[in-house]
């Protein structure tokens, strides 16, 4: 069992427990992905066909990553001789992709169409902004992201519009189960499910329909979860049921990295795992093979403060490594321009910028440090800007989303006029209220011009590749020839929507028309990590929260006030697993390093236009100081004030 020889003890132990429940309590950096592929492959190896292996996990990064390794280990082993189709291979998807699986197979028995359109977030607030204001209600007083934030939680928490009406108490709760049942009948009429509802409906149907119950049951026999302190509860349910029949379900997770908490994830579902599946093993990864001794010492001093956790102690063979930077900032500005100049002088020194990631708390900082950046010429990539969310690649989207499903409303209105084609509001109310017929002759011709375009790029979707499929639509829909007549920044969006044809191009090996909705599908479900380009480069600059299971070779981890990092909570009442949140994510933070972390604080912070002294985070003084070294500024030569 060669394939097996690169594991530690406790590694193999896990790859080799295949029958009944395991939990894979997996520290950062302890070769869980590794562990995870070994033991998938040793069931194949055993005579488990590969197409009753589910893999999930939480980003298409990670999902692709396994997918990978899988792969990589079925054809290199002659002896299995296994047939490489899709069909026949382990689904290794993230729980949202694994939703819409689900649904496409077997929606149909809990109202949902197979060609089903998902709304991303601008298309659920806008459809949310229609539902309040369809309320009476003013979007300006009544944020349509607050009543989506609310409704998010409820269907994390296996909520339907309902069941919430029944429980609401109180007149917010009231006002928001209105607005919800006129959200959920825009959804329905446009056949749309908005990224709850992938998973929500997912359990819906399995609770309620036992022949899909039973299907899917059937059809995974093995289950994994990666991350599994992740979930929240209707993913905790989804992965309950089905693994009831065969309880052959393994969970990879560590509670110290709990970070997800505000979005729904329950620290709970990891700490309960032996309570949920008796008899559960559990076995401890705790060599890690990523970051330096340093490293681990300030990680492990850091998180031994939580209480609520799974104790262990992160160690390794690696070198004792550099000690931890720590500059002191006068301002943000100072601030900036340290790392940009560190950063610079890491990079002359031969360091890959990619290899290189400043994070950060909150959004706002990434300014004034893309500013120090370009100052100082240095290559980035700011990590939250979505290719697929740029205006002139949803514009295509949405003529291919409407080709396979006509009643999608928001691309309707989305590109009836792109390009102008002189298609007024008006005229879109009435067609929306089925008057169609009351338009003028010319307006109806152009209407009818309108559907007829549609049809065609609906009937070239069962014949075209996806890639020659985009081209068609972009010729078909007159946005190339209208975009090449416009300014450098229209010149600069036809470039988009032609490398959109290009990544269209890797979908073309699936059969007609999957490709063309496997691409829809990754569109819509597309996370910030998918942005990371190794071919663009440069430094990478993101938030903490976008940072997990990503790796580099030096860390910045900046912004380490109080009040900032540990962030001041708007909550009154904290339970002990937020509370410690944010103490799990500075060791998250940390444990993305593999050689150097450098830390910093500003003295003067300017926050909503006020500039207010500041005191540094508690975490710093947590930190034994002889892990630590004062960094000066490279080219301003500043002495730290910390001490």
């Amino acid at each position: 069992m060669d394939y097996l020889s690169n594991l530690n003890h406790p590694q193999r132990e896990a790859a080799l427990h295949t029958d009944g429940a395991l939990l894979i309590v997996a520290g950062a950096g302890a070769g869980k992905t590794k562990t995870l592929t070994s033991r998938i492959f040793h069931l194949i190896k055993k005579g488990v066909p590969p197409e009753q292996v589910l893999a999930i996990t939480f980003t298409n990064k990670a999902a692709g990553e396994l997918k990978q390794r899988i792969g990589k280990l079925i054809a290199a082993d002659r002896d299995l001789n296994l047939p490489v189709s899709a069909e026949k291979r382990p689904f290794a998807g993230t729980f949202h992709s694994l939703g819409v699986h689900i649904l496409r197979s077997m929606g149909k028995s809990v109202g949902v169409s197979p060609r089903f359109t998902i709304f991303d977030r601008a298309d659920s607030k806008s459809a949310m902004k229609e539902a309040v204001e369809s309320a009476g209600l003013n979007p300006k007083q009544f944020s349509p992201e607050l009543f989506l934030s609310i409704i998010s939680k409820a269907k994390g928490k296996s909520l339907g519009v309902s069941r919430y009406r029944e429980l609401a108490s109180e007149r917010m709760e009231e006002m928001t189960a209105e607005v919800w049942e006129r959200y959920e009948k825009i959804l329905n009429e446009e056949k749309a499910l908005d990224f709850d509802d992938l998973l929500l409906k997912s359990v819906e149907l399995l609770k309620q329909d036992a022949g899909a119950r039973n299907r899917f049951q059937e059809t995974w026999r093995y289950i994994h979860v990666d991350e599994y302190q992740d979930t929240n509860f209707v993913q905790y349910e989804l992965t309950k049921i089905l693994s009831e029949k065969h309880k052959n379900i393994c969970a990879v997770g560590d509670a110290d990295q709990t970070i997800y908490s505000w979005r729904g994830a329950s620290i709970r579902n990891i700490l309960n795992f032996k309570k949920d599946f008796p008899g559960a093993r559990v076995i401890l990864l705790e060599e890690n093979y990523r970051s330096t001794k340093n490293i681990l010492g300030i990680a492990n001093d850091i998180i031994r403060k939580n209480n609520v956790r799974v104790p262990k102690n992160l160690f390794t063979a690696n070198a004792e490594g550099e000690k931890i930077g720590l500059f002191s900032a006068c301002d943000e500005e100072d601030e900036a321009a340290f790392i940009a100049a560190k950063a610079g002088k890491l990079i002359r020194n031969g360091a890959k910028p990619e290899e290189i990631a400043v994070l950060y708390r909150a959004n706002f900082q990434s300014r004034a440090i893309e500013s120090a950046f370009l100052d100082a010429g240095l290559p980035y990539q700011l990590i939250g800007t979505r290719f697929f969310e740029r205006k002139e690649v949803k514009d295509v989207l949405s003529y291919l989303r409407l080709a396979r499903n006509f009643d999608s409303r928001s691309d309707l209105k989305r590109v009836m006029n792109i390009p102008p084609r002189g298609i007024g509001k008006i005229t879109l109310l009435k067609i929306f209220a089925g008057k169609g017929g009351e338009l003028p002759a010319a307006m109806k011709i152009k209407f009818d011009n309108f559907k007829g375009l549609l049809k065609r790029i609906s009937r070239a979707s069962e014949t075209l590749r996806p890639g020659e499929l985009v081209k068609f639509a972009i010729a078909e829909s007159g946005i190339g020839d209208w975009l090449k007549s416009g300014d450098e920044e229209d010149l600069e969006r036809l470039e988009n929507v032609k490398e959109l044809a290009t990544l269209a191009l890797k979908y073309s090996a699936l059969p007609l028309p999957d490709g063309i909705d496997k691409l829809l599908n990754d569109a819509a479900l597309q996370s910030d990590q998918d942005e990371l380009s190794d071919e663009r480069g440069g430094v990478r600059l993101m938030t903490i929260h976008a940072s997990k299971g990503l790796e580099f070779d030096t860390v910045f981890i900046v912004g380490l006030e109080d009040g900032l990092f540990p962030h001041e909570k708007m909550e009154s009442e904290l339970g002990p697993e937020e509370e410690e949140e944010e103490r799990r994510l500075f060791y998250v933070a940390l444990t993305r390093a593999k050689k150097k972390v450098i830390l910093s604080y500003a003295n003067i912070r300017t926050i909503f236009g006020s500039k207010k002294f500041t005191v540094p985070s508690e975490f710093l003084t947590d930190i034994d100081g002889n892990f630590l070294e004062l960094e000066n500024h490279p080219e301003k030569s500043l002495k730290s004030i910390y001490f």
